[in-house]
């Protein structure tokens, strides 16, 4: 018993508050139904959820009514009611919010039962994998009895970096390495991409600093997971001028090879701009803007009205990084600017891009980013676009009305 429960991360009782809401959950993961199941096998009970990539995650026992309670960070649900269920141990399913970042699947069981086996598989067929086996009244009531122990605590909030002093014609510049800790992101060849981005931001952030002209702020320096609405979070409190999301995603869709500038737009320029989107989205993200008491038109209105100004800069910044990695002579996609609905380019008053440096997914690429000569030469082409970009910005800006 005591080498299960190793396994298994055990919560305190919280009361499930977000029924009803299913369509409202957004995250890291999505849950995959093709995946999953719920079935009798033997005198036990099998679970498999299938996951489109693993996040941190708990699992214990409930009682008043028999329950089994399973907590993830970040997962997107919708779909639940597609899942295979061809068993009479479970009556019903249910999942929600109960706190931001972390939602909540409640398996309503017919009786007393406990876990034998749990894990998350983290390749081939990701997910969660349970086995339940009847339990007797008393044995049930103590585990779910069990304390939260002492050593098993949420994970604690990001820090926010302090705000650099602004200084005389200095750019603030925040790098986003994409992914970090428990999400690797993308993986080919004993690389993920958590890491290659994390590598390059470090020499880019040295780069620009060592070119004198620019402040610089990361969203991570170090390999840990930050929530997407974190890494926007940080960009404003630091007063940003400029935020540049780093990755090197893999893709099955279309032609993914060489570096690429994404720009924000509810509409993507193609299939495969959808779907590495769709990977990083948060739907529910309003781009660091509290619009939480306003209705839906009346926020996507002062979002438009805050866009108006930053689309256009968003957009020569765009052109500006698209000119400076040619002149440099490295490789681009055949479609080098795109645009997509990238959750971490939502700011609605902050300038930002997503530059994929290349894709996992092409040998070529990967050969490309493990390369430090060629990272030097990116990174010394980014620090060419964004002071071209930062005085022509500059002069539009003090242009009299017209």
């Amino acid at each position: 018993m005591k080498a299960l429960f190793s396994l298994i991360l055990l919560i305190c009782a919280l009361a499930f508050a977000g029924q009803g809401r299913a369509q409202q959950l957004s995250g890291l993961a999505k849950f995959n139904p093709g995946a999953s199941e719920i079935a009798d096998a033997g005198s036990g009970v099998q679970i498999d959820l299938g996951l489109s990539q693993a996040v941190p995650w708990r699992v214990r026992v409930l009682d008043d009514p028999a329950r089994l309670v399973v907590d993830f960070r970040e997962v997107d649900w919708t779909g639940l009611a597609d899942m295979p269920l061809d068993s009479k141990a479970v009556v019903a399913l249910r999942a929600g919010v109960f706190r931001p970042g972390w939602s909540r699947l409640v398996i309503e069981l017919a009786g007393p039962m406990q876990l034998t086996s749990a894990e998350m598989r983290t390749s081939g067929a990701v997910g969660v994998h349970l086995r339940l086996e009847p339990a007797t009244e008393a044995a049930f009531a103590a585990l779910a009895a069990l304390p939260e122990p002492a050593d098993w605590t949420l994970p604690k909030p990001v820090d926010l970096p302090a705000a650099p002093v602004k200084k005389d014609g200095k750019l603030v510049v925040v790098l986003d390495p994409g992914h970090g800790g428990i999400d690797p992101g993308a993986e080919s060849d004993g690389q993920n991409e958590k890491t290659l981005v994390l590598t390059f931001a470090r020499e880019l952030k040295e780069a620009l600093v060592r070119d004198g002209g620019f402040d610089v702020v990361m969203t991570r320096d170090e390999d840990v997971f930050v929530p997407l609405e974190t890494r926007i979070s940080i960009a404003h409190q630091a007063g940003a001028d400029v935020f540049l999301a780093l990755h090197a995603d893999a893709i099955a869709e279309g032609d993914a090879v060489g570096a690429t500038i994404y720009s924000l737009s509810a509409d993507a320029s193609d299939a495969a701009s959808a779907a590495l989107a769709e990977r990083h989205d948060r739907d529910d993200l309003l781009a660091g803007v509290d619009l939480t008491q306003q209705d839906d038109l009346v926020a996507e209105v002062l979002m438009d009205m805050a866009r108006t100004d930053t689309s256009p800069r968003t957009e020569r910044l765009a052109m500006a990084l698209e000119a400076a990695i040619k002149a440099q002579g490295l490789k681009m996609h055949r479609h080098p600017r795109q645009q997509a609905s990238f959750s971490v380019l939502k700011s609605a008053d902050i300038p930002s891009v997503l530059l994929e440096l290349g894709f996992l997914s092409s040998e070529r690429d990967l050969k490309r980013l493990d390369d430090p000569k060629w990272r030097a030469k990116m990174a010394q082409a980014l620090v060419s676009a964004l002071k071209a970009w930062a005085k022509q910005d500059a002069g539009l800006q003090a242009l009299p009305l017209k």
